[in-house]
């Protein structure tokens, strides 16, 4: 694992109306580590993936995505950040279901403008990799929601960007698939320097990922491993 900094996320505010969902988040994810982040439903987790993804702006703090600062890009600097350099795997598939599988991740392949060879390849490589080569033709209406979800993550890994950001990933996935998912996803990071950013209520990630953090009260808190048989402790500040 490098020692640069692929997110650094200084006091982020986030307010929709009178709700403040983050306050004053601090955040540092290096380059190739997998990050795990839970919390309940409604604290924030959705948001700060949000913000970091370029999707959405804050209310107050810093933000830096594999080097560059996402609040000082204009519009067209954030998208294509977005469409080159992020991949995303949302909670719902938000596949298109007029596009098969193959044409689904092929459309996320054409932004970054890659040519038809090099398109084909890689969405053949990230079909093998989930295990649905033999669904490549299907349509989203005749798949289960476990396997429209890794199509999603296939899409997203045959753009081969530098930093994933996953929210819910094996939501719908069978344990076994997941597991299957989660090495990949492991073996990704260490051979290509891949960072991993993991919104999830999923047990498993735990003892998949280099850090885990839980999102309370607005802020993030790094969750400290204890010995077998005893409950996982909280910093009282992230550091």
């Amino acid at each position: 694992m490098k020692d640069e900094l692929a997110i650094k996320v200084r006091g982020v505010q986030r307010h929709f109306g009178d709700l403040q969902v983050l306050r004053g988040v601090d955040l540092d994810v290096h380059v190739g580590e997998l990050v795990a982040l839970y919390g309940p439903s409604g604290s924030g987790k959705t948001t700060l993936i949000n913000l970091i993804g370029a999707l959405d702006r804050p209310d107050g703090g810093s933000i830096e995505v594999l080097g560059e600062d996402v609040l000082r890009m204009n519009d067209g600097r954030r998208a294509r950040l977005r469409r080159t350099q992020i991949g995303f795997i949302f909670q719902s598939s938000s596949l298109l279901p007029t596009y098969s599988a193959v044409e689904n991740i092929d459309l996320a392949l054409r932004l970054p403008h890659l040519n038809v060879f090099e398109r084909r390849r890689r969405t053949k490589a990230a079909l093998s990799a989930v295990g649905l080569s033999a669904w490549a033709d299907h349509m989203p209406e005749e798949m289960s929601g476990g396997q429209r979800q890794r199509i999603a993550i296939a899409r997203a890994l045959a753009l081969q960007a530098p930093l994933i950001l996953a929210d819910e990933p094996t939501n719908g996935i069978d344990t076994l698939t997941t597991r299957r998912i989660l090495a990949l996803f492991r073996g990704i990071a260490e051979a290509e320097n891949t960072t991993f950013v993991i919104v999830s209520h999923d047990p498993m990630i735990v003892d998949v990922v280099d850090t885990v953090y839980d999102l309370l009260d607005g802020k993030v808190i790094q969750r400290v491993a204890e010995p077998d048989g005893e409950q996982p402790q909280r910093e009282e500040e992230h550091v």
